[in-house]
């Protein structure tokens, strides 16, 4: 048994053969990669896993995407002729600007553990837009030549095969170094128990009764009188909107309270605990995402830099290197930088000063400034000295 066909058997998934010279497999789906239980549509549905994975991929796409020509061993310049310059600008394709369509391919990655995109070129080869693809549409084969091909099938029943060359593919970290696979099944008892603690503060909720606690009778009561209480009491004190209402008992009934409450099932600190635990799948600090219980001024700014840090960073070196891989052509010397000190757009009192150093430093001059700045270089006055300059 090969690499890939043990690495299949580990992740549980479906397996079939093309041809002799083939394998292929069914891809993580959206009804699968946590468990057989829960699904990552489901997973979504945990606030917390879709607060990580929204300030994953919206801080992504929000950064500016800067296309660069190595000239020389040493030097660089932006290259503002190359296509995917007016694709970032202009958007990827007619119906999805550049912003959106990184954070779809971050999002698909972050919970299936693959991005897939095609790419879009003109007739003489030229770099024209991508399209995005969802993962559950996709079969990924092993070719003979150890290369993978992607067999898509449309929700209108077309198929196509797009080879690695055709496509952009984002993926979390493999087993078998081809696929992707979500961190969500790689934790999902951890996932599954966050999503059952949710469903029981929602049963909760949903079913309990306040005050809570026991009937008694000092009667013996028939089965029927048994029913109509139940029923008459569910309907009168069930529910969030009826807590706290009076009740009435008549004929020799009494009330005996269990003194039941959220925070004796330990059922918030459950909750909260969860928070963390999902946190920590994603690489985000919880106050990125809300979790405002252990935060102070001064860690919530820590939080900011460990977020771009330990978590921006490294997503958006896996961008840079697969359209390395995939968009540019070997030795041509482009390269895409996702430069995230476009998080300062957010902090002028840090961008000036960043600003000061590097013109005492000499590292930028004042020009240089102006267009990080998005303005228009200074002009000088006709018929006067070129020092006396305007803004």
């Amino acid at each position: 048994m090969g690499l890939i066909e043990r690495s299949l058997a580990r992740m549980g998934l479906a397996r079939r053969s093309l041809d002799g010279d083939q394998l292929s497999w069914k891809a993580i789906d959206p009804a699968q990669g946590l468990s057989g239980s829960l699904s990552v549509r489901a997973a979504e549905n945990l606030s917390t896993v879709l607060g990580c994975t929204n300030a994953i991929s919206t801080a992504l796409a929000y950064v500016p995407a800067l296309t660069y020509r190595q000239d020389g061993a040493n030097d660089r310049a932006e290259a503002p002729e190359h296509p995917l310059r007016q694709i970032v600008r202009g958007g990827v394709n007619p119906g999805m600007s550049w912003p959106d369509w990184v954070e779809h391919l971050v999002a698909s990655t972050l919970l299936t553990g693959n991005g897939l995109a095609e790419i879009l070129r003109g007739d003489r080869g030229q770099l024209e837009g991508f399209r995005h693809i969802q993962w559950g549409q996709v079969t990924a084969v092993k070719l003979a030549s150890g290369r993978l091909a992607y067999d898509i099938s449309d929700p209108r029943g077309v198929k196509r095969r797009l080879l690695e060359g055709d496509v952009v593919h984002l993926r979390d970290r493999t087993d078998d170094g081809y696929i992707g696979r979500s961190r969500l099944s790689r934790a999902a008892e951890t996932v599954a128990g966050v999503q059952s603690a949710n469903v029981h503060a929602n049963s909760f909720l949903r079913n309990g009764a306040s005050p809570s606690g026991v009937i008694e009778s000092v009667e013996p009561m028939k089965a029927e009188q048994r029913t109509m209480l139940r029923e008459s009491f569910m309907a009168r004190a069930s529910g969030p909107s009826k807590a706290g209402q009076t009740l009435i008992l008549d004929g020799g009934l009494t009330w005996k309270p269990a003194q039941i409450s959220p925070e004796d099932a330990e059922l918030l600190e459950t909750r909260k605990f969860g928070v963390e635990e999902i946190c920590r799948l994603f690489q985000v600090p919880p106050p990125i995402v809300q979790d405002y219980s252990h935060n102070t001024f001064t860690n919530s700014e820590t939080a900011g830099r460990w977020f771009a840090t330990f978590c921006l960073a490294p997503w958006a070196r896996k961008i840079e290197a697969e359209f390395a891989r995939s968009v540019f052509a070997a030795g041509s010397g482009y390269e895409l930088e996702l430069d995230l000190s476009g998080f300062l757009r957010g902090d002028p009192e840090k961008r000036w000063a960043a600003h000061k150093i590097a013109l005492e430093s000499g590292v930028l001059d004042p020009e240089e400034v102006r267009q990080v700045e998005g303005w228009n270089k200074r002009q000088t006055l006709p018929n006067s000295n070129p020092e006396v300059e305007v803004a």
